[in-house]
């Protein structure tokens, strides 16, 4: 029977989930990360992206390029309920359904076997209308004979649309593409396949398979080429909880200079946060990986106290363990950057980065050495959930000068209205994140 595989994503899910949440910023250009000097993307909603910020880019350049954005911190609770009830759907029209991260998952409904274009393209439009009725948060879907070519069509299928590539019409897509959309191409192959001047899939797949082999390996070879022909049999499967999220990379050839190698083991940490974002997890664990000219593989590893996803103190652990686990100047051919220890909540640091905060580190010494006669003063930060014994639940647009904006809204509620009060104001405290969903 014709096998037919569905790759649900959901559009730009971080920042849609605050628009969702949020809806007086709904339509406006929404950044999700680090609020620090050193903070980064971790989304951005498709009108921040026509100004050309994105996903992993440092917030600051974010800000220049689209100044006019709202920023806001990441609440990883409200976005893992958001996805709970998103993955319920998927799994009440779908009996094999295989969750990706937080805000993807294929499936390969029973019901689809054998079936007509007409018939899937129907079963993704009324998934993708139940989970916008039922939700509140779009999601685009991509349909095609293998999990490859399902993921690939979801992405061409953004923002908030749907693709279903029929099994005649699937080589004529494939072909054209770039290698660099295919599993299992990274820089690496990418460049190999670049240099026999292969460029498109289409290419890859006009090669001899022991032209591909001899360049790539048996295993990676045979592999590629055979997705490149649209042949793809990798099954549809639920996933055990992985333990860790990392990145690696192997280098053409061995590099001594220590500079070079730090650049790379930031590059990995970023690589390794995203997905750790994605995820919708925090790490308590960094682990760098080394391996030498000599094929000598040495791992250094550093724990917080608290499970964090902040990608300014999890980059900088990675960089501190570089040198311990490799002295200066020695050949390296591979590096990688892994995080475990993983949470689905974290304690939000006082500041952005405690290491680049002497100032304060020494504050909280002091304070802790001698008991304050007074308590602490409120700290509110923009984007912060509050609630008012009056008003209900809102979040933070702004504190200052001793008095704070909130703007008091939920995702049933509608556009609400903003009031300011005294920091200190006695019926103003800290709410659950997940109850702005209203549900």
């Amino acid at each position: 029977m014709r096998r037919w595989v569905l790759h649900m994503d959901m559009d730009a899910f971080f920042a849609s989930v605050e628009q969702l949440t949020r809806p007086t910023v709904q339509g406006r250009p929404v950044l999700v990360g680090g609020l620090g000097p050193r903070g980064t993307v971790a989304g951005a909603s498709y009108e921040a992206r026509e100004f050309g910020a994105r996903s992993a880019m440092p917030m600051a350049e974010a800000r220049r390029r689209c100044p006019v954005a709202v920023v806001l911190p990441p609440r990883f609770r409200v976005y893992q309920a958001v996805s709970k009830r998103v993955l319920g759907i998927v799994r009440e029209v779908s009996d094999v359904v295989e969750q990706v991260s937080v805000d993807e998952a294929f499936l390969e409904p029973t019901e689809l076997a054998g079936a007509t274009t007409a018939q899937v393209e129907k079963f993704a439009t009324q998934l993708r209308a139940r989970v916008r009725r039922e939700v509140g948060v779009t999601a685009s879907i991509g349909a095609g004979a293998g999990k490859q070519l399902a993921k690939i069509a979801s992405g061409l299928a953004k923002p908030d649309g749907m693709l279903v590539v029929p099994p005649d019409q699937q080589l004529e897509l494939l072909s054209g593409l770039p290698v660099r959309k295919m599993w299992g191409v990274g820089p690496v192959t990418e460049s190999k396949l670049h240099r026999i001047g292969v460029q498109t899939i289409g290419e890859l797949a006009a090669l001899h398979l022991n032209d591909v082999t001899s360049l790539l390996g048996q295993a990676h070879g045979t592999e590629l080429h055979r997705l490149a022909h649209g042949i793809d049999d990798h099954p549809v499967a639920e996933r055990a909880e992985a333990k860790q999220v990392s990145a690696e990379t192997t280098f053409d050839t061995d590099i001594t200079d220590q500079v070079k190698l730090l650049s790379e083991v930031t590059g990995m940490a970023e690589s390794g946060h995203r997905r750790l974002v994605s995820s919708g997890r925090a790490a308590r664990t960094v682990t760098i990986k080394v391996r030498d000219s000599g094929f000598t593989t040495i791992s250094r590893a550093e724990t917080f106290a608290s499970a964090t996803s902040d990608l300014a103190a999890l980059s900088a652990a990675a960089r501190r363990l570089l040198p311990i686990a490799v002295p200066p100047g020695t050949p390296v051919r591979l590096v990688g950057v892994s995080y475990s220890g993983l949470a689905t909540s974290e304690q939000e640091p006082l500041f952005d980065n405690p290491a680049d905060q002497p100032e304060a580190a020494a504050a909280t010494a002091q304070s802790a050495a001698q008991p304050s006669q007074e308590p602490p003063a409120r700290h509110w930060r923009a984007g912060d959930d509050v609630r008012h014994a009056e008003f209900g639940h809102g979040w933070v647009q702004g504190a200052g000068h001793g008095r704070v904006t909130v703007r008091f809204e939920t995702a049933i509620s509608g556009r609400g209205v903003a009031r300011t009060f005294a920091l200190e104001d006695p019926l103003l405290s800290s709410a659950d994140p997940v109850d702005s969903l209203g549900w």
